[in-house]
């Protein structure tokens, strides 16, 4: 694992009266797959969407790469290399697997959808997308529309769209979400072989996914983080035993 690559500081964001995110301070390490986890509720969807750039922070700050991203937009944030999956598959029902990554392909390149029709035929637009189809297991299934494909095979085909906007830091908002065990297995296998090669943050409720991913774990209880750590120092925390995971620390 390299350098800081994105760094929180003091993250608040509030609904009303609720604190969702509580002066939240966080450090993601070039290269790491790092891990957060808390019960319903602790404000874990609401973190990675500030750090998205879909929800404004009411305070603190957020810098990428060395640049300060506080003010920036989604979009601009994922030119500067951070994309979001999302808890609920987005991906164009109607269109090919193929034609979904595609045209990521073509938004990170900055061209316009209303090109889609002839770029349907652009080979350097499909060359890029049917490689990355291959490299997350989907490459049998270019052609299937996405309304088509299994539950978890839409979600692999999610992170084939992000993988083709080639990010530096990938927020994984429960990937596992809805999945069968089998499915499970097979997207573990998957964000296995992004392991080093990417940047992961991965927001799951799937403790044998967090244990077999992460090279860190941070705990997140109404809205703080109570514990940063290895796997195996957070197993043994008696706080997160408490708080997290139910069982009785004394």
């Amino acid at each position: 694992m390299g350098d800081v690559l994105l760094e929180v500081r003091g993250l608040t964001k509030s609904f009303g009266g609720l604190i969702a995110t509580n002066r939240v301070d966080l450090q993601i390490l070039e290269g790491e797959s790092h891990a957060i986890i808390g019960p319903n509720g602790a404000g874990k969807t609401t973190l990675i969407a500030q750090l998205a750039g879909d929800l404004r922070p009411d305070a603190g700050t957020i810098a990428f790469a060395g640049g300060d991203i506080t003010a920036l937009t989604a979009p601009a944030r994922s030119r500067r290399g951070l994309a979001r999956s999302f808890q609920i598959t987005s991906v164009f029902r109607d269109f090919t697997a193929l034609d979904n990554v595609a045209l990521a392909v073509q938004a990170h390149a900055g061209h316009s959808f209303r090109f889609w029709r002839p770029a349907r035929r652009d080979g350097t637009l499909r060359q890029p997308a049917a490689a990355v189809l291959e490299s997350v297991g989907l490459g049998a299934r270019a052609g299937v529309l996405a309304a088509n494909l299994a539950h978890g095979e839409q979600r692999q085909l999610e992170i084939a769209m992000v993988l083709a906007t080639r990010p530096r830091l990938l927020l994984l908002d429960e990937p596992m979400a809805g999945m069968g065990l089998e499915e499970s297995q097979r997207m573990i296998d998957l964000l296995r072989t992004l392991k080093g090669s990417h940047t992961l943050l991965l927001v799951e409720h799937d403790m044998d996914a967090v244990f077999a991913l992460a090279d860190r774990i941070s705990v997140m209880v109404y809205g703080r983080i109570i514990a940063s750590g290895p796997p195996e120092e957070i197993r043994a925390n008696a706080e997160v035993r408490e708080a997290y995971l139910g069982e009785d620390a004394r």
